[in-house]
C-alpha cells in the first residue's frame, strides 16, 4: 500500500454565491471585498456575510467565500443542520440537484434558494502531477490515517484534480473536532 502527506485544511459553514445572488444581498453592481486568501488558489473568503433561515431557526454571521459561481450553494457541518432545521446529503462541491434549499438574508434583501445546501464531502484537492505522482485520477477516493489519541481513518475521501488546485484535505468543522485535528496538520493518504 502506498501513501503520501497531505495537509489538513478545516472548513467551517460558509455560502458560495452567483453575482445575482450577490447583487439581492448586497445591492445592485456589488462586487465581493476580499478579506484574505484560502488555501486553494483564486479562492477566498470576504468581508460579506449572511444570516441562514431554515425551518426551526436562523444562523448569523456566515461567511461568504469568493469569487463569485454558476450557483449559490451552502456548505455546513451535520451540527449546523440541526440549528436551521434542514437535511442536507454529504455531496461534493457543486452538485447540488435534489439538496434542500434556505433563505439567505443581507443587509440590502434575501434569497430563496430553492435548493443548493450540502454537507460537503471530505476531499482532496490535487494538481494533475500531484495525481499523476501518486496514481490517482479524479473522482478516485482514497483512505486517510488520523494519529493520536482521537485518531481513526477516514474511509471514502474524494479525490479532486485541477491545475489550479493546490494539495490539500478538506474536512468540515465537526470532522476536525471529532479527531483533534489542527489546520496544516499532515496527515497520511492511503492508496491502495
Amino acid at each position: 500500500m502506498a501513501s503520501f502527506k497531505v495537509p489538513v485544511g478545516i472548513s467551517n459553514r460558509h455560502v458560495h454565491l452567483s453575482q445575482e445572488h450577490i447583487e439581492a444581498l448586497f445591492g445592485a453592481g456589488h462586487s465581493l471585498i476580499k478579506m484574505k486568501d484560502l488555501s486553494q488558489p483564486g479562492q477566498y473568503a470576504c468581508e460579506e456575510t449572511v444570516t441562514l433561515i431554515g425551518p426551526k431557526g436562523a444562523m448569523k454571521g456566515v461567511r461568504v467565500l469568493g469569487p463569485a459561481r454558476k450557483a449559490s450553494q451552502v456548505e455546513l457541518s451535520a451540527t449546523d443542520t440541526f440549528k436551521v432545521g434542514v437535511k442536507p446529503p454529504a455531496r461534493d462541491s457543486g452538485m447540488l440537484d435534489g439538496t434542500p434549499g434556505i433563505e439567505l438574508e443581507g443587509p440590502m434583501g434575501k434569497v430563496m434558494m430553492d435548493q443548493g445546501v450540502i454537507i460537503a464531502a471530505r476531499h482532496i484537492h490535487m494538481t494533475p502531477d500531484d495525481a499523476s505522482k501518486y496514481s490517482l485520477k479524479d473522482g478516485d477516493h482514497v483512505r486517510v490515517a488520523i494519529p493520536g489519541a482521537r485518531g481513526g481513518v477516514f474511509e471514502h475521501v474524494l479525490i479532486r484534480v485541477n491545475a489550479n488546485y493546490a494539495l490539500d484535505l478538506h474536512v468540515d468543522t465537526d470532522e476536525g473536532n471529532a479527531f483533534s485535528l489542527s489546520n496544516g496538520q499532515q496527515l497520511d493518504v492511503l492508496v491502495d
